[in-house]
């Protein structure tokens, strides 16, 4: 496939490397543009391009920057895409600023399409970068950890589950783009290593009324490393 990644930070570059060693073409992009990315390059095998380029990706694009920079992103390239667009990223107040339709209800993934104007799924969200780093294991290995995936696009989900499996984790439903909270900051799902069965059970083990609690509680927590 023909992928762009927008976002060079952890989770971008380490898609990167995986995504690249499978065969497909890789374009990677950051604010800062393509003349910074020559390290992230030789390490993973991606071509640096503008956002722009990486936005106009034919088969996929990742986004992996945090949601306040969102709002900068060429909107008319994505609208346009006959991509699947994935949603990496996460909403921090402390760092984004509050976003009221976030605050009123909205996921970040549903706040995200908004703006972009195109359906988006999420995805590779609910692991630490480490762990993406270094814990990709062969499908059937006991213990593989398990990447949640939500959207209202089913067969686009089922491409993209198809391309975690093949990086090394397992992947699951993780419903409709809606219930995607159930995989944020705050929510047993977020960021615990889970392997299947029991990830599973944490995207359910959720409260929407102490949604808004969780969030700040992880807000907080977060806040020294934002």
């Amino acid at each position: 496939m023909e992928i762009g990644i927008i976002g060079s930070g952890n989770i971008g570059s380490i898609l990167a490397g995986y995504l690249t060693k499978l065969g497909h073409r890789i374009t990677i992009a950051n604010s800062r543009g393509p003349q910074s990315l020559k390290e992230v390059a030789e390490k993973t095998g991606a071509t640096p391009v503008t956002v722009e380029k990486a936005s106009g990706a034919k088969d996929l694009v990742i986004i992996a920057i945090p949601n306040k920079a969102i709002v900068k992103l060429p909107i008319n390239t994505l609208s346009a895409s006959k991509a699947i667009v994935i949603d990496a990223g996460n909403y921090y107040p402390s760092r984004d600023g509050k976003i009221v339709d976030i605050e009123c209800g909205s996921t970040d993934s549903e706040w995200v399409a908004k703006i972009i104007d195109h359906p988006v799924i999420k995805a590779f969200n609910n692991i630490v970068a480490p762990s993406l780093a270094s814990k990709a294991m062969p499908a059937g290995s006991s213990n593989r950890i398990a990447i949640s995936v939500a959207g209202n696009e089913t067969e686009q989900k089922k491409v993209v589950m198809k391309l975690i499996d093949e990086i090394g984790f397992d992947a699951i439903d993780g419903g409709l783009l809606s219930e995607s909270w159930r995989q944020q900051p705050g929510e047993p799902a977020y960021c615990q290593d889970l392997d299947k069965d029991t990830l599973e059970v944490a995207l359910q083990n959720t409260d929407f009324k102490n949604r808004a609690v969780n969030l700040a509680l992880a807000d907080e927590q977060a806040r020294p490393y934002l």
